[in-house]
C-alpha cells in the first residue's frame, strides 16, 4: 500500500509514511488529517533535562529540513501541536509510538531514546520539500528495534577523521536508528588515543613516514602522516557526551595483541625480538605482536586500559584480538617459558592467558570485553563478548558456547568493500562486493542455531576499516546508502522486509542524504 501524499498547494510538500527503517505497525486512517504550520508548538515535560533535548532535536531536524519553525515549551501540552511524552508501555525500552490526531502530533516512548526514535521517524515523514505548512493524514506508527545492538565501526587509526566528522559520523547513525559506535583507535600504522602515563605513545606512535599507494604495495606516496593526528582525552569526552546525548554508546578498541607494531615502534621492549620497529607504512598483518613473556607488557596493556575505562563509560571495551600471528611467540624464549609456567600445550593459549587477565583487571572496574572471533580459539570466559567478521561460524560457534555475539561478517557488513560492480565508477575499496542488496537480505540470526542458543545474538554490526578511505567525504560514500538497509536489518522484524519495498522507500532516504549534505552513493544495487 502506497503511504504517500502529494500536495500541490503553495507552501505545503510531500508527506510519507514511507519511511526507513519501515516501522512495525503502520496504521493510516480512510480520512482526516491534521495541520502543522510555522510557529507551532513542541511540547515536553519541564522537568526533563533528556526530554527537552529531544525538543530541541525535533526544533533543528525540521528547520534544517523544510525551513519550518518550531518552538519547544515545556509543559505545553494543551497548546501544543507536537507532544514529546514518557509512558509507552512495552518490554522494550528504545520503542516509540508516533500518532497523528485531529488533536495534534503525538510521540510517546517507553524511555528517552524511545521518544528520541520517534523523532527521527517523524522528519523522515515529513520529508525535504520547504514548507510553512503539512498536512498528515491521520496515522499511528509504533515500532521497537529487533535487537539490542545496532553498531556502526569507525577505523581512526589508519586514517584519521576529525572531531567534527566523528559528530557528523554520530548524526548519520542517529538519523538510522543505531544506538553503539565501534571506535577503533590504534593499529600497526598509527596509535590515536592519548596516554597521559605514557606521553609519547601518541606523539609518536601517530606518525608513519609514508603510506603505501592504493594497492601498491611497492610505492609509497613519500609524505609523512600523522603527526599530532591522535585524540586527546578531552576530545574523546566531548565525542562520547556528543553520542551519549543523540542515545549512542561509543565503544573504544585497542587492538592487541597483534596490531601492535605503532605501540612497538615507541616500546620495543614490549616486542619478542626487541626491535627496532618503526610503525608500518603498507596495509596488511604483521608478524610482530606484544611479548605474551615479558611481565612489562601486561603493565602497559592495564596502564592504557585504566585510561581509557576512565574516559569512555561504555559497559564494553573492545581488545580487538583479531589477526595476531604467533610466529613470534613460537620462536621466543620469554614466551615458551610463560607457557611452560602456566601449563599451557599451545600459543593461542598464551592469547587466552592474557584476555582473562585482562578481563579480571577490567570486571573490577565494572567493564566487559569484546573480541573479535579469533579470540574463541584459545577458549574464552563465560562474560567475554564475540563479534564473528570471517563469516557466521564464529558467531554461531560463540552462540552455542553461551557467549553473546555480535554478527558483522565480511560478506554483508564490510562496507569498505565495494557496492558496486563497477569498480571504476566508485571510489577505491579494499576489494569485495557488498551492495545494498546483499546487505539489506542478510538475517543476522542463523537457522541452525536452536531458539535458545538465538538469544545470544545481540545484534549486528556494519565495518568500515579506513585503509583506503583517506577523507571524510570517501567515508560518507561508503557508508550510505548502505546503512539505510543495514538499519533496516537491525530494526526490522524478518518478516516485515521485503527488498523491492525497501528499493521503492529508498529514494526519499536519498534526498534526505542530498538535503543533509551527505556524500552517499548515488547508484544502488
Amino acid at each position: 500500500m502506497c503511504l504517500t501524499w502529494l500536495f500541490a498547494f503553495a507552501g505545503q510538500a510531500q508527506v510519507s509514511y514511507d519511511i526507513i527503517p519501515l516501522p512495525q505497525h503502520v496504521e493510516v486512517a480512510p480520512k482526516g488529517e491534521f495541520t502543522l504550520v510555522s510557529g507551532s508548538v513542541i511540547a515536553y515535560p519541564a522537568s526533563q533535562a533528556g526530554m527537552q533535548r529531544n525538543a530541541e532535536f525535533l526544533s533543528d531536524y525540521v528547520r534544517t529540513a523544510i525551513g519550518m519553525q518550531l518552538t519547544p515549551k515545556g509543559n505545553a501540552a494543551k497548546s501544543a501541536a507536537i507532544t514529546l511524552k514518557l509512558g509507552l508501555k512495552s518490554e522494550n525500552r528504545e520503542a516509540y509510538e508516533l500518532k497523528v490526531t485531529k488533536k495534534g502530533i503525538t510521540i510517546e516512548g517507553a524511555s528517552e531514546a524511545g521518544v528520541f526514535y520517534g523523532i527521527q521517524a517523524l522528519r523522515k515523514v515529513f520529508g525535504t520539500e520547504a514548507a510553512d505548512t503539512l498536512r498528515l493524514p491521520y496515522a499511528t506508527l509504533a515500532d521497537a528495534p529487533r535487537f539490542p545492538y545496532r553498531g556502526v565501526h569507525i577505523d581512526c587509526a589508519r586514517h584519521f577523521f576529525p572531531v567534527d566528522f566523528l559528530k557528523r559520523y554520530i548524526d548519520i547513525l542517529a538519523l538510522h536508528g543505531c544506538n553503539q559506535l565501534h571506535w577503533h583507535l590504534t593499529d600497526d600504522q598509527g596509535w590515536r588515543f592519548e596516554v597521559k602515563a605514557l606521553p609519547d605513545l601518541a606523539k609518536k606512535a601517530s606518525i608513519r613516514e609514508e603510506t603505501v599507494v592504493g594497492r601498491n604495495l611497492g610505492i609509497y606516496d613519500g609524505q609523512e602522516y600523522g603527526r599530532g593526528l591522535y585524540y586527546t582525552q578531552e576530545q574523546c569526552r566531548e565525542i562520547v557526551q556528543y553520542a551519549a546525548e543523540r542515545h549512542i554508546n561509543v565503544i573504544p578498541e585497542i587492538d592487541l595483541p597483534g596490531h601492535m607494531v605503532a605501540a612497538l615502534s615507541v616500546m620495543p621492549e614490549l616486542g619478542c625480538t626487541g626491535g627496532p620497529y618503526k610503525v608500518w607504512t603498507i596495509w596488511g598483518v604483521s608478524e610482530d605482536v606484544l611479548c605474551a613473556g615479558t611481565p612489562k607488557v601486561m603493565d602497559f596493556l592495564k596502564t592504557v586500559l585504566s585510561e581509557l575505562a576512565d574516559v569512555f563509560p561504555s559497559e564494553l571495551i573492545h581488545i580487538g584480538g583479531d589477526e595476531s600471528p604467533r610466529t613470534r611467540w613460537q620462536q621466543c624464549p620469554k614466551c615458551q617459558s610463560k607457557m611452560k609456567a602456566l601449563g599451557l600445550k599451545h600459543e593461542s593459549e598464551l592469547q587466552t592467558y592474557i584476555n582473562k587477565e585482562l578481563e579480571v583487571f577490567m570486571a573490577a572496574k565494572g567493564r566487559r570485553l569484546v573480541g573479535w572471533d579469533e579470540t574463541l580459539e584459545g577458549g574464552l570466559s563465560e562474560n567475554a563478548l564475540v563479534m564473528s567478521w570471517r563469516g557466521i561460524q564464529g558467531g554461531i560457534q560463540a552462540a552455542r558456547l553461551h557467549h553473546q555475539v555480535i554478527m558483522t561478517p565480511t560478506g554483508t557488513c564490510y562496507f569498505d568493500y565495494y557496492q558496486l560492480k563497477n569498480q571504476d565508477a566508485q571510489p577505491l575499496g579494499i576489494g569485495g562486493y557488498v551492495p545494498v542488496s546483499r546487505v539489506y537480505e542478510q538475517e543476522p540470526v542463523p537457522a541452525e542455531l536452536t531458539d535458545e542458543e538465538k538469544k545470544y545474538i545481540l545484534g549486528v554490526q556494519c565495518n568500515l576499516w579506513s585503509e583506503y578511505i583517506g577523507s571524510p567525504q570517501h567515508m560518507e560514500f561508503m557508508l550510505l546508502p548502505r546503512l539505510a538497509a543495514m538499519s533496516e536489518v537491525q530494526w526490522a522484524q524478518p518478516q516485515r522486509k521485503n527488498l523491492a519495498d525497501f528499493m521503492k522507500r529508498l529514494p526519499r532516504m536519498q534526498q534526505l542524504y542530498k538535503k543533509l549534505g551527505y556524500k552517499a552513493c548515488g547508484k544502488v544495487e
